[in-house]
Parts: structure tokens; C-alpha cells; sequence
């Protein structure tokens, strides 16, 4: 591969970008923004199956770089073994990820962040790990050991905000979804920038963070963080969002330079 002149840009054709979602529905939203009409790239964007050992990769080859969508499988757990796997992969293939998003649909807190928006994550946040206590929930960090947050880069950050217009503030990771009103105030009173909640995103930080790769997470916004109330949901807007986004973000992320935070 050939490398731009300036170091540390994500460009042409260098930048090799992981997307891991949950499920295929979400995959599959993120490809859609690869291969629609408004795409600049779509007619020089094939898609190929690729297969790793141990992991399976939707890849979408543009101008400015490598584009791997892996559904790397629901809660922290499985999608940190998914993505370190397909990290590990890459590097030994000698072509390691320069980044690594964390992309999906989950719960919003209202009134930030209505059904239907887009969120990216300033703070990746594990909210159940730790301890419960008679005096409430200690995080592990309290117990003396792990962690519980991860921070991308602030620059990256800031050139998803700005392409996509979304909010940024912590997303938090749970095991369990939220689903009474009771839950949802608790949280927020223990994490008052939380504008949504997902079930992968702190996995596949702690499997990048692990590889000392960058990493960045997205949420399309499918219902609020609160009582369980399915008719309320909207899995189908939030997931038009989710490919909406990635067709602003693409660019974005692609021209991105690592550097800009040191």
C-alpha cells in the first residue's frame, strides 16, 4: 500500500477502520450507508466476505480506506472476545486496525437524547461492574482494582460530532437493559452526563484498549432509557439513522489524525 505524505492520517489508501456491532441488523445498517446512491464511493465500494481465524468480516473497500463490519455478538463479554480476535487477526496478517467503533442502536435519556438521534460517546462508561453495598453500588474501581471508563480521543470525538451534528456525553454499557423508571433515575444520579445505554460498548473498548488501538463509540437512539414499553420502540428509525450517520461519518473518520491529541 502506498501511504500519504502527511504521517498519522488516516487516508488513502492506509486507513483500515473496524465497525463492530451486536447483531446484523445493525451490520447491516452501517454497510447500507457503504452502498447507497448518495455514497461517493458506492461504485468502487465492492463488498467481500472475509474470513479470519475465528472471526467473520463484511469488508468495504473506498478511496480512502478499508472498511471491516464484524457483528461481534450481544453484551461486553463476547463482543471484547470478537473484536480482540479479529484484531489479533489483523496484526498478525500485518494489517493492523487504525481504529475500532463500537456502533449500534440502545436506550436514550431523555429529554437529551430523543428516539431517533444519534449519540457518540466523550466517556465509555461500564455501569453494573462492581458492587452492591448497603449503602449502594461501588464501582470496581472503588473495590481497589479494574476499570470502569475509556476515553477515545478527544479529537476524534470532535470530528464525529461535527460531521454528524450528535451530541457527545458518556454511553454507558449494562449487562442488564434498563427497564422501570427506578433504574433509569439511578443511573443518571450516578452518571449525570449519560445520554444513552448499550450492551457492547465498553467490551470492545477494553478488547482495543488491549491492542492499543483507537476506539469510538456510536448509538442510534431506539428507545428511552426507562419502563420497558416495546410500542414505544423504533428499532427501524434508529437503524436509517445508524446508516444516515455513517454515511457523514465515513469521510470523517477516514481523514482523522491520530496526532492532534498529542
Amino acid at each position: 500500500m502506498v501511504l500519504q505524505a502527511e504521517e498519522g492520517l488516516l487516508t488513502t489508501p492506509s486507513a483500515r477502520i473496524l465497525v463492530a456491532t451486536a447483531v446484523p441488523a445493525e451490520r447491516d445498517a452501517v454497510a447500507r450507508a457503504f452502498s447507497s446512491p448518495d455514497s461517493q464511493d458506492s461504485p468502487d465500494s465492492p463488498v467481500e466476505q472475509i474470513w479470519q481465524p475465528g472471526v467473520g468480516l463484511t469488508r468495504t473497500t473506498r478511496t480512502a480506506g478499508v472498511w471491516d463490519l464484524l457483528d461481534a455478538g450481544v453484551g461486553p463479554a463476547r463482543a471484547a472476545a470478537s473484536v480482540s480476535a479479529a484484531l489479533t487477526a489483523a496484526r498478525l496478517a500485518g494489517t493492523p486496525y487504525d481504529l475500532v467503533v463500537s456502533a449500534g442502536i440502545g436506550g436514550g435519556f431523555q429529554p437529551e437524547a430523543p428516539v431517533g438521534s444519534l449519540v457518540v460517546a466523550r466517556r465509555i462508561t461500564v455501569a453494573d461492574l462492581g458492587a452492591e453495598t448497603a449503602d449502594g453500588f461501588l464501582p470496581v474501581t472503588d473495590l481497589g482494582f479494574g476499570t470502569v471508563h475509556h476515553y477515545p480521543p478527544r479529537s476524534l470525538v470532535r470530528v464525529a460530532c461535527q460531521a454528524t451534528g450528535a451530541p457527545a456525553g458518556t454511553i454507558l454499557t449494562v449487562s442488564t437493559v434498563t427497564g422501570t423508571a427506578a433504574r433509569a433515575a439511578e443511573l443518571r444520579a450516578r452518571h449525570p452526563q449519560a445520554l444513552a445505554e448499550g450492551m457492547e460498548g465498553f467490551g470492545v473498548a477494553e478488547a482495543a484498549d488491549a491492542h492499543g488501538t483507537a476506539v469510538l463509540e456510536v448509538r442510534a437512539v431506539s428507545n428511552p432509557v426507562g419502563p420497558r414499553d416495546r410500542a414505544a420502540w423504533r428499532i427501524g428509525d434508529a437503524l436509517t439513522a445508524l446508516t444516515e450517520a455513517f454515511g457523514k461519518l465515513a469521510p470523517a473518520l477516514e481523514s482523522w489524525n491520530r496526532h492532534d491529541d498529542q
